[in-house]
């Protein structure tokens, strides 16, 4: 195998990156949940029901067939018809809560609803329902109206111009936790919706959100702090003694610094074309890109003698969790990606190049299919905290964000591809 096929932009390389969104998409479609809703998946694809259902993993499938459509895979009808199963988990199905409105975080296989209301769950129905009216999948658009409506009463902080968190189950209890990965989530789903609706209240929001993470981040050392309480005032301890919450871990994620700032060039590119932001300013934050990535590869990259990201890391650098996480990969290509795109820098193409060549070695499962979601120290696949493969989600952007162009970089995907 030539190196050519890494490398970004060659002819073999795109060849590469469709067959790898082919083969996830076909990996992927076996999620249906009986009543509508999306299964959790064992590592060869099949169904586990004993894993409950889960709003944000339905919210994804949504989302994933939905761009399937565009591309005709499976096929452009049957990948319709799988973002339908998947809505119907929000409409009809389990997850939603007819009695107070909004959505389950998730449902035990027995159908016991999980207590709580979050706010992460909620941003991937706004993501799922978004790109599914661009799909123009039946039922996308009283859904989205119906979720932005419950995240406007409910999850939108108009004081911190930031999200709430969690709520207990009928929305009269608010959890004192906040925290930005739901503010993330929130991110990509806000630029998602103001794309399919051209609504710019939503990309507004998006920016708000943006700039205050920026601040928090520049105050250490571009690692981004992840837990906070009702103030919004780090809580840097959070979860010391449960470092590998699935959710919540303790400590920096450098994943998450690749994931904001790829969702940051995009906002910026995107306000920048509405005029919100003057070209220095779109810049300033490019740069800002810059930091975040750098400081993540610099404390998640091979940070233990081993290939690989490591999952987390203390807030003077050091490991805590060596295991690689899939998702963590996949944001690592796609921001490496916008970033050539935008700098123009063989330091970001080089690291493009390496990154694909250890997904290709370590990470994509070539004999059952989609991407392992969970390596430990020595890449060897394990599920201690994402046993089988849940979704496909991560890795199918990691496919298909690298092929768009300059001026699509500031479009969030689904939107992309319904332009094309």
């Amino acid at each position: 195998m030539t190196e050519s096929i890494y490398t970004f932009g060659t002819s073999e390389h795109q060849q590469f990156l469709a067959d790898q969104t082919r083969e996830l998409l076909e990996f992927g479609k076996r999620f249906p949940w009986p009543g509508g809703g999306a299964s959790y998946l064992r590592d060869d694809g099949s169904p586990w029901p004993g894993q409950g259902l889960e709003a944000y993993e339905t919210g994804r499938f949504a989302h994933a067939y939905a761009l399937g459509s565009f591309l005709s895979i499976p096929s452009k009808d049957e990948a319709r018809r799988l973002c339908v199963a998947s809505l119907l988990g929000f409409t009809t199905g389990a997850l939603h809560d007819r009695r107070h409105g909004g959505w389950y975080t998730s449902v035990l296989a027995s159908g016991t609803p999980q207590e709580g209301k979050a706010c992460y769950a909620h941003a991937f129905v706004l993501l799922g329902a978004s790109s599914a009216l661009l799909a123009h999948v039946p039922g996308a658009k009283a859904l989205l109206d119906d979720a932005l409506d419950i995240y406007e009463r409910h999850f939108w902080d108009a004081a911190e111009h930031m999200p709430f968190d969690t709520w207990d189950t009928s929305f009269e209890t608010l959890d004192d936790y906040r925290g930005v990965n739901a503010s993330m989530h929130s991110v990509e789903a806000f630029l998602a919706v103001s794309d399919a609706t051209d609504d710019p209240l939503y990309r507004n929001r998006a920016g708000a959100i943006i700039n205050r993470v920026l601040n928090f981040a520049r105050t250490m050392h571009w690692r981004i702090p992840e837990h906070f309480d009702s103030q919004w005032t780090p809580a840097p301890e959070y979860n010391a003694d449960r470092k590998q919450d699935q959710f919540k871990p303790y400590g920096s994620t450098p994943g998450h610094g690749l994931e904001w700032a790829r969702l940051i060039a995009q906002w910026a590119l995107n306000a920048y074309a509405h005029h919100e932001i003057s070209l220095t300013q779109r810049d300033e934050y490019v740069r800002s890109c810059e930091h975040l990535f750098e400081r993540a590869v610099a404390d998640g990259w091979n940070a233990d003698g081993q290939p690989g990201f490591i999952y987390t890391v203390g807030w003077d650098g050091s490991p805590v969790i060596h295991d690689r996480m899939h998702w963590t990969l996949a944001e690592g290509i796609n921001t490496t990606a916008v970033l050539y795109r935008l700098t123009g820098k063989e330091q970001y193409a080089e690291f493009y190049a390496t990154l694909w060549r250890y997904a290709d070695q370590y990470v994509i499962d070539h004999k059952q299919g989609s991407w392992h979601h969970q390596l430990d120290a020595n890449n060897r696949p394990i599920g201690t905290v994402w046993p089988g493969k849940p979704d496909i989600y991560h890795a199918l952007q990691a496919t298909l964000i690298p092929t768009f162009d300059t001026p699509e970089l500031g479009t969030s995907i689904a939107t992309v591809l319904s332009r094309r």
